[in-house]
């Protein structure tokens, strides 16, 4: 089965048998939460919707977005990202990884962000043979 791999380097530290999630943060400085849908491919993780609460530094809205329930959505047309690297340190916070209608802390699977790995990798994988945590 097809999932999502968490870790870095190709080494899995957790993994979950979702076919798509949506990635949640706060802004660290504007705190206004950016969303972004991906759906599990075997080619990687491709973007879907991305939405933004506001506007600040660093997070200007792209053309052709449309105001919709308080947050600006719009969508890119990227290649499948495989893997999709974020940072994740103590200061900015933690990312959320939401499906079937929940949203759960990368610390439920990583515990908390520490500054000695300050990045993170998403990809597709066979969650099925990765470890599970």
């Amino acid at each position: 089965m097809i999932g999502l791999c968490l870790g870095l380097a190709g080494s899995v530290w957790a993994s979950l048998p979702v076919p798509e999630f949506t990635l949640a943060w706060n802004h660290t400085i504007e705190k206004i939460r950016w969303e972004e849908d991906y759906r599990v491919t075997p080619d990687g993780l491709l973007l879907g919707e991305a939405r933004v609460k506001g506007s600040g530094a660093g997070m200007e809205i792209p053309d052709g977005a449309e105001l919709r329930n308080g947050s600006w959505h719009y969508q890119r047309s990227l290649p499948p990202l495989q893997p999709l690297r974020v940072g994740r340190t103590p200061e900015a916070g933690d990312y959320q990884v939401c499906f079937d209608q929940r949203c759960h802390s990368l610390s439920e699977w990583l515990g908390p962000p520490q500054a000695d790995r300050p990045a993170l990798e998403l990809w597709s994988c066979d969650a099925s043979a990765a470890e599970q945590p």
